[in-house]
């Protein structure tokens, strides 16, 4: 990814976490509101794992929505298990900009990750941890074929309440 984008895929992650549980919207990473920033350090690890060959430990690969000016409407991303035993598996994670949910942008995201998944071997699974009370994330999970294999409560404790989190995959092989 070209710098100037990956500056720009920072400015976008860094303002989807600001949204995590505040002004109604759900929490959607294990963070507390008051941390729920793109820290320096996980922006560069993140930007290293780009450079990573795929089917090399860390390695992530990113497709982005942009609007008709540019800006970043969505993501999603693939990433290594951290085992090499499960090199045949990858995870999943996505986000839509506020301005462009419920239009079918997350649908499409996950579908595009699927599809390169499908044909990139060794892949054989698609993995995905959501918090069990992100309902409207769970339920774009299910529609796009993946099934809960494991619900864990009490995973989290998040500004002192409790958090479950349920884990779903699907097979794209």
């Amino acid at each position: 990814m070209e710098p100037e984008r990956l500056a720009q895929l920072f400015i976008y992650l860094d303002d989807q976490l600001q949204e995590n549980g505040r002004d109604g919207m759900p929490l959607f990473q294990p963070l507390s509101r008051l941390q729920s920033r793109l820290m320096p350090e996980k922006a560069a690890s993140f930007a290293a794992s780009f450079a990573v060959p795929f089917g090399q430990p860390g390695w992530r690969r990113m497709w982005i929505a942009l609007d008709s000016l540019g800006a970043i409407a969505g993501h999603v991303d693939l990433r290594a298990r951290p085992d090499p035993e499960s090199a045949h598996r990858a995870l999943l994670g996505m986000g839509v900009h506020r301005d462009y949910r419920r239009f079918g942008l997350g649908r499409q995201l996950v579908d595009t990750a699927l599809a390169w998944a499908g044909v990139t071997p060794p892949l054989e699974w698609v993995d995905l941890d959501v918090l069990a009370e992100n309902h409207a994330a769970r339920r774009l999970y299910e529609r796009a074929g993946f099934a809960a294999t494991c619900e864990v409560p009490d995973l989290y404790r998040i500004d002192g309440q409790s958090h479950g989190s349920v884990m779903m995959s699907r097979r794209v092989r």
